[in-house]
């Protein structure tokens, strides 16, 4: 007996082995492991293989839904069986089962099989959770506050600046608002759904729940407001339970008083909507929503603002406000305002604390008279004497706020000034990100006390302490002490999907630059800057989202950026530079279609990265009426109205575009958007659209090189950097004439002494031409340098962030990430990674590694997770051996071009072996998933 259960063991174990050798992991649902809120009716499913074999490809793949777990552990998909479907696909694939009910969750898992016989274990189980689809899903739950404004009150859109005298001063409350919940049986879920605007703060039982910051996301309030559903599970118990909810005013409303606004304007006063579902164990589900129930009062917080800062009385706090057994009787009843015509799931991650600082110095500034930091309007803190001032250096410039730990007599207040750069005495300095930008503390005097602030933010490295001195120092007047000060780094919590460093310093360093900024104004859009503006400048999320792709994981943020442009898009098509478009600017700075073409080609860029092909179908009219728009703009076929190539380098202060001639870089856009556009519609089955599209791109790029290109010089325009750049990349230069136009780039470059001088719109296009025509060279002699503006030049003049200006101006912003194109170089040509521009390398299905080892450079490695797996690339360069380690993710492929001789011998793996080609010097070899080490000597 024990010897025929030995020969069955042994019958199954390569079995066993065998399907060990494929896995299923990371499920994805709506670009999320486990996410709330889903609204999609089809949800957009994705996983990834794992397999230490080469080569592997998926043939097959089936998919269970159910909509508890335990039938799902029977392997009953009683919501969706897929069946086995034999395709390859595993991004994106949709849900076809049963149709999906509001706030319920789904438990989800996939098997796949691949091209050698291996089939996978069912992988781990992942779920979802439906968001609230309509109207009546949130059980007649009301838009609550404090206070109503006036319609008289209302000011939108907002006005640039500070507006009209008229308008005098104008502070609101900011309210807390709570309410107690019974909780009679054991609980198996529970989940909050709630907008607080402008933002809001939501505790359960005196917890704060979750690590969110500056939730909800900031819209345009007029048509559409955003919900967040937050698990409160564990924070419940049985008995009653109290829910405290902080709201702060956020773009919602900007207070009308003496500090710094970039806009003015309100619409309405802080208002929350929030139903809680509980689910018990016996199956029952129970609501509970915001309606005229729920009690009110102002809280600690007196002073908010998105751009001036926050005030905060601890002296007001009122103990156990958000926990049972409080006594409300002073409070009063919410009322019932105004909701918003839409409201939506949040979709793109929140805002999260991450890095925290402490001081790299700290330095007492001595007294001093405070003020130049305040408008002489300032009664509370004008001209008068301070006793002290300390300047913490935290050595870093991020977009955050900071956590005070400070101690002192009651009613004493401490302010604090946050800044990026220092005055020429050493006192901080606001003057290019926002002034006066402050927060007071006033303290309760019960020991230490702590705080930080919950509704703005700044960009700053700096921290300038005033009424207060630092922990250990002489303190005559017996000021408050500052116990600890620290830095708390804010940002969209997007995964981190890559790394990348090389033998380069200088590069490394303008890595790491660039990657500040990135991350310093990843808000929920893609700011300019984190302190003066906030604003979602649209130019940037396309040009610099090639680099940040690499890097951050931006598939919902820029969804959200493409929902933003939709509800911004104007009655005539116009889609504005910024969006959301909360004032509007007029003229240049309202339709430039550098920044309005945003709208096609970050959805395009979308379906590229992620394959996400129904963001395409999205938006499409979107692109459609935009086009439409543009066409109605152009005269004979030229466009001409915009900034051009804001900030690029020339004789003058930067801004309008000074070396390319108006018109060159929207006209070439406008081609690009064409182009583009017919692809779509080709794609979506509009084949009349795409030969209209294709027809006037045609008659563009006509008018383009009859009015912008000199046929005996082969120049466009002055023949700067950028228009040439773009003529090429976009393909509106003729193939006859391609070559000369390149070299004639080549030698403007070489002209300048190797010194760039394209801006925010060119250098891209200038890298990506360069890269794409083999000269890498010539981008390793214009950024291995800090003798001229540039990356080099900024990190020589002390920035930690990338600056607005290539000049590192002190006047403008010196956290901007408008002009980091760099990083995508870093990437594709440094490290070789690289995206086929064509069908198969959707998604990074197909990949071409071909690092380029330049200059000085003689290693590099970068890794970037794909929709399909980690791709990685690692070389060095060492005498006549080049080296280099690839990984390519299953169900991917690859085509790797090797810089080396053609008479190099090869060997992959230890083994040798032959190239399949050879061009440009650089030998070719095609190679399937798995990991390859690979020599040439």
């Amino acid at each position: 007996m024990k010897i025929k259960k030995l020969y069955i063991w042994l019958l199954l174990l390569p079995v066993q082995v065998f399907a060990q050798a494929l896995k299923v992991a990371n499920l994805q649902c709506e670009y999320k492991a486990a996410p709330q809120g889903v609204e999609a009716a089809s949800p957009k499913l994705s996983w990834q293989l794992q397999s230490a074999g080469h080569n592997i490809i998926q043939t097959s793949y089936r998919v269970l839904v159910a909509d508890n777990i335990q039938a799902l552990a029977k392997n009953t998909g009683n919501v969706w069986d897929s069946k086995k479907v034999s395709s390859s696909a595993s991004i994106q694939v949709l849900y076809s089962g049963k149709p999906l009910q509001a706030a319920k969750t789904y438990y989800w898992k996939v098997m796949v099989w691949d091209n050698q016989q291996h089939t996978s274990a069912w992988s781990k189980p992942a779920e979802w959770q439906m968001g609230l689809l309509t109207k009546a899903d949130w059980k007649g739950a009301q838009w609550i506050g404090y206070d109503r404004l006036p319609d008289s009150s209302h000011i939108t859109p907002l006005i640039h600046l500070r507006g009209p005298k008229k308008l005098g001063l104008a502070n609101d409350v900011l309210p807390l608002l709570r309410k107690t919940v019974t909780i009679k049986k054991p609980v198996k879920k529970a989940t909050m759904y709630i907008s607080g605007l402008g933002h809001f703060e939501l505790s359960v039982n005196g917890t704060k729940t979750g690590d969110h910051f500056l939730d909800p996301g900031w819209t345009g309030y007029d048509k559409q407001a955003l919900y967040v559903p937050l698990d409160v599970t564990k924070q419940l118990k049985q008995g009653e339970n109290a829910i405290g909810v902080m709201l702060g005013n956020g773009f919602f409303f900007i207070p009308r008083d003496v500090r710094y606004r970039k806009l003015t304007g309100a619409y309405g006063y802080p208002k929350m909507i929030c139903r809680l579902v509980t689910e018990y164990t016996d199956g029952r589900t129970e609501s509970v929503v915001s309606d005229q129930t729920w009690k009110t009062a102002p809280g600690p917080i007196t002073y908010t603002s998105i751009y001036g800062g926050e005030d905060y009385n601890a002296n007001l706090e009122q103990a156990g406000w958000n926990k049972p057994g409080f006594n409300d009787a002073a409070w009063k009843k919410a009322i019932v305002v105004d909701g918003i015509p839409q409201l939506d799931a949040q979709i793109a991650e929140p805002l999260k604390v991450f890095e925290q600082l402490t001081a790299k110095s700290i330095k007492n500034l001595g007294e001093g008279v405070t003020g130049q930091y305040s408008k002489p309007k300032d009664s509370t803190m004008k001209q008068k004497v301070m006793r002290s001032r300390y300047l913490y250096d935290f050595g870093q410039n991020l977009s955050g706020i900071f956590e005070l730990k400070v101690k002192g007599k009651k009613g004493d207040t401490v302010r604090i000034y946050p800044a990026e750069l220092l005055a020429a005495e050493g006192t901080i300095n606001q003057k290019g990100s926002g002034n006066p930008h402050y927060y007071d503390y006033v303290l309760k005097g019960s020991g230490e006390e702590a705080w930080q602030p919950r509704f703005t933010y700044y960009g700053f490295r700096y921290i300038q302490v005033e009424n207060a001195v630092a922990q250990g120092e002489v303190n005559p007047h017996q000021l408050p002490v500052v116990i600890g000060l620290k830095s708390l780094h804010t940002r969209n919590a997007a995964p981190v999907v890559g790394e990348f460093s090389c033998s380069n310093e200088l590069f490394n360093k303008t890595f790491t630059l660039i990657d500040w900024s990135i991350k310093s104004n990843m808000a929920s859009v893609f700011t300019d800057c984190p302190h003066r503006e906030k604003l979602g400048w649209l130019e940037e999320a396309h040009l610099v989202g090639g680099s940040i792709r690499y890097i951050y994981d931006i598939a919902n943020l820029s969804r959200k950026c493409i929902n933003d442009m939709k509800v911004a898009q104007t009655a005539d098509g116009l889609v504005p530079e910024i969006a959301p478009e909360f004032t509007n600017f007029g003229g240049i700075f309202r339709d430039s279609p550098e920044w309005g073409s945003n709208s096609i080609i970050l959805p395009w860029y979308v379906y590229q990265w992620y394959g996400d092909k129904k963001v395409l179908a999205d938006s499409y009219s979107m692109m459609q009426r935009y086009l439409a728009y543009l066409a109605g703009m152009a005269k004979e076929n030229i466009l001409s109205q915009g900034l051009g190539d804001w900030y690029d380098l020339g004789p003058k202060s930067p801004g309008l575009s000074q070396n390319t001639p108006q018109g060159i870089t929207a006209t070439a856009i406008y081609y690009y958007d064409l182009n583009i556009v017919s692809q779509i519609a080709r794609m979506l089955g509009k084949p009349a659209d795409a030969a209209k599209y294709e027809k006037l791109a045609i008659e563009v790029r006509k008018a383009f090189n009859q009015k912008f290109f000199n046929q005996q010089t082969k120049q466009y325009g002055t023949g700067s950097q950028t228009a040439n750049a773009m003529a090429v990349y976009f393909d509106l230069v003729e193939a006859k004439d391609k070559q000369a136009v390149i070299a004639n780039i080549v030698k403007e470059i070489k002209d300048h002494n190797n010194a760039l001088t394209a801006g925010d719109i060119g250098y891209r296009y200038l890298l990506r031409v360069l890269d794409d025509a083999g000269r890498s060279d010539v981008i390793f002699e214009m950024n291995n340098r800090s003798d001229v503006p540039g990356y080099g030049y900024q990190l020589a003049r002390g920035a930690t962030a990338l600056t607005e200006s290539w000049q590192a101006l002190p006047g403008v912003s010196n956290n901007h990430l408008m002009l980091g194109h760099i990083m995508e170089w870093f990437y594709s040509g440094l490290a070789g990674i690289k995206q086929p521009d064509n069908v198969n390398g959707v998604g990074f299905r197909s990949i071409d590694i071909r690092p380029e080892p330049v200059g000085d450079v003689t290693s590099a490695q970068a890794k970037t997770q794909s929709p399909y797996g980690i791709i990685s690339t690692k070389w060095n360069k060492k005498g006549g051996t080049f080296v280099l380690d690839v990984e390519i993710p299953a169900n991917s492929r690859a085509t790797v071009y090797l810089p080396v001789a053609k008479t190099a011998k090869l060997s992959m793996n230890g083994k040798a072996v032959q190239a399949t080609g050879y061009e440009n010097g650089k030998a070719i070899m095609k190679v399937g998933s798995g990991a390859y080490h690979l020599e040439a000597k």
